[in-house]
């Protein structure tokens, strides 16, 4: 009896050595598995971040491919040119970077904004200018206007006039000038630019044409038979005129 008793204590000893070993083993093993599971999750966790990273990139690259690429570079070099007005050209091109970064990733802004944006621009492009250069910009702009501050106007259509202005201007020449005319009035928007090109920039524009093609199918696209595009050339004078019916083309949007 006593020799039975001896036996059952000793398959309950190593019943208990087996569960021990058992649960230790499973420890170890659930223990290296997390620890792997960890390592995964890191590397996911850091392939996660590489690619929105390079998601990042790309819509920045594609940002800088849909608008003017030199857009960029033209504002910093004017900032960059008057050390003495730097206060007030980094203000203006802070809101020229906010409105290009965020606004003209939307399909219509307000007339409100695009007009802000486009004064804007114009000035951070005149920090370049001699003070006794010939350069003359009117705005008549009714604020009370019912569409005022309505989605209707495509996000950037005003930058390629005003660029090729400054771009195209010899600003040595003692008659050169260049003049901006801007109206937003009964709901309809109007900017004329005329400037005195050199002669090397006459000669470049009679070969390749004056303006953005890519302007003039973009406005055709979206605006259709509502927008007036311009251009003519006289004397080395280049003169082109947009206006958009954007009252006709809210309507239409309205009612469609």
């Amino acid at each position: 009896m006593e020799g039975k008793y001896y036996m059952i204590q000793d398959h309950l000893i190593f019943i208990g050595v087996f569960a021990v070993f058992f649960f230790l083993t499973v420890g170890i093993y659930l223990f290296a598995q997390n620890k792997k599971l960890r390592q995964k999750n890191e590397k996911l966790i850091e392939n996660y971040k590489l690619i929105e990273q390079q998601l990042n990139e790309v819509q920045l690259e594609h940002i800088g491919t849909k608008l003017n690429p030199h857009l960029f570079k033209n504002i910093l070099n004017s900032v960059q040119s008057h050390a003495y007005q730097t206060y007030m050209s980094l203000d203006k091109l802070a809101n020229v970077l906010d409105y290009i970064l965020y606004e003209s990733n939307n399909k219509f802004v307000s007339p409100k904004e695009e007009l802000n944006f486009a004064l804007s621009l114009i000035e951070i492009n005149k920090i370049k200018i001699n003070p006794l250069f010939d350069f003359r910009i009117k705005s008549r702009i009714d604020k009370s206007d019912a569409i005022y501050e309505e989605k209707v106007f495509a996000p950037l259509i005003s930058v390629d006039l005003i660029e090729n202005a400054f771009k195209h201007t010899d600003f040595l020449a003692q008659d050169s000038f260049i003049s901006i005319q801007i109206e937003f009035e009964d709901r309809v928007f109007t900017m004329k630019v005329s400037n005195k090109a050199s002669l090397k920039n006459v000669l470049e524009k009679e070969k390749s044409g004056f303006g953005s093609q890519s302007l003039d199918q973009r406005l055709k696209m979206i605006y259709n038979s509502h927008y007036e595009l311009t251009k003519n050339s006289k004397n080395g004078i280049f003169t082109a005129e947009l206006k958009i019916n954007l009252g006709e083309f809210y309507d239409k949007m309205r009612y469609s």
